[in-house]
């Protein structure tokens, strides 16, 4: 572990000189490039170099621990000395977290795709429960939401809508969130007050950037047609919204919204996150045949929570984790569950490190 701290700190002084060339100065792209990495690196050096110090303070309070019979310099020395060894297994634990590899796509904005599945009204009732209940979490968290594409339902809900979220760590967040999600209630429909069990999907999808993915122009097949509406005010009557298809792969994204410009914008950000989303399932698939995980951000067809309105009981099956705060979960208080998922999936990558010497 440590041979890997020190190629990250050996790293880090290196872009510490790379920021001050002017060569780099003066080339923006390589200017943002090596300050993300060196932001990114910070925390690791900062506590690997406290780590250190802390171990060197030890030696040298021993070296004149044996210098001295003065009696209450030695106990001076020995509290200090048992204060500092009492910080270092913390810090070696807060090391491991560190080198645990990021995802490199922690840190982007996500396409949210909820689909109602099984349960008809009520299935795209939940999904506008679920939607209302992701927006309400990205709002806490300072992030914006922009819709690209709904279908409402007649009885309320949607069959299906797509939206954006944007924000600094926004897939961190949402990236667990991929799977089938299942409701029990009554519904407001049902008169003999028995309980329906309904399914939405959810799919979170990293926001593609222009380095990690190239898309052709001639491989796009792009359309303007007529949005449908609720009615009334709602009717579209111009050929605003816009249809895009990747013609090698047979991927569609729609947006609907009014300016066609801003449609087309949306549809090329939708269709580029859903082209590599494809792309990370097949590297996926790949890593899953070698080693799975509790806690997946693949097979969005595993029914992964269940929300019991009856008990306000919200129950993910991935980790066991049971939590009597429906209530409050669906109205956007998502944290506890969150780094619930969070911490079971760094403790699963911890086992690897842990079977490092320190």
């Amino acid at each position: 572990m440590f041979d890997q701290l020190d190629i990250v700190e050996e790293r880090y002084e290196q872009l510490n000189e790379l920021l001050s060339d002017p060569d780099v100065v003066s080339d923006s792209d390589k200017l943002r490039e090596y300050s993300k990495e060196q932001s990114d690196l910070q925390k690791t050096v900062d506590v690997y170099r406290e780590y250190k110090q802390n171990k060197e303070d030890i030696e040298e309070m021993n070296e004149m621990l044996n210098e001295t019979t003065d009696k209450e310099e030695v106990d001076m020395l020995k509290s200090d000395i048992s204060e500092l060894k009492n910080t270092l297994p913390d810090l070696e634990e807060q090391l491991k977290l560190l080198l645990i590899p990021k995802d490199p796509n922690d840190d982007k904005n996500v396409v949210v795709e909820i689909r109602a599945a099984a349960g008809g009204d009520e299935a795209a009732i939940f999904a506008g429960d679920l939607y209302r209940m992701y927006s309400r979490y990205s709002e806490a968290l300072g992030y914006k939401t922009e819709v690209i594409e709904m279908n409402d339902s007649d009885h309320g809900g949607f069959k299906e809508i797509s939206f954006i979220i944007n924000g600094q760590g926004a897939y961190s967040k949402l990236k667990y969130e991929n799977g089938a999600h299942r409701v029990q209630r009554v519904p407001e429909t049902e008169s003999g007050g028995r309980i329906h069990t309904s399914t939405a999907t959810v799919a979170v999808l990293p926001e593609a950037e222009d380095v990690e993915i190239e898309i052709r122009n001639e491989d796009l097949k792009i359309e303007t047609y007529r949005s449908s509406g609720s009615g009334g005010q709602h009717v579209n009557t111009t050929d605003s919204a816009v249809r895009i298809t990747h013609l090698p792969t047979g991927i569609i994204a729609t947006s609907s919204e009014k300016s066609q410009i801003q449609n087309r914008e949306k549809a090329l950000k939708v269709l580029k996150a859903r082209v590599y989303d494809m792309k990370l399932q097949e590297e996926q698939e790949k890593y899953a045949s070698e080693r799975k995980s509790a806690v997946g951000t693949g097979d969005r067809s595993e029914r992964i929570r269940t929300y019991n309105y009856p008990q306000n009981r919200v129950t993910d099956h991935r980790i066991g984790l049971t939590i009597q705060k429906l209530d409050q979960i669906i109205e956007g208080k998502l944290d506890e569950i969150i780094d619930a998922l969070t911490m079971s999936e760094q403790t699963e990558k911890l086992k690897e490190l842990n079977n490092v010497e320190l």
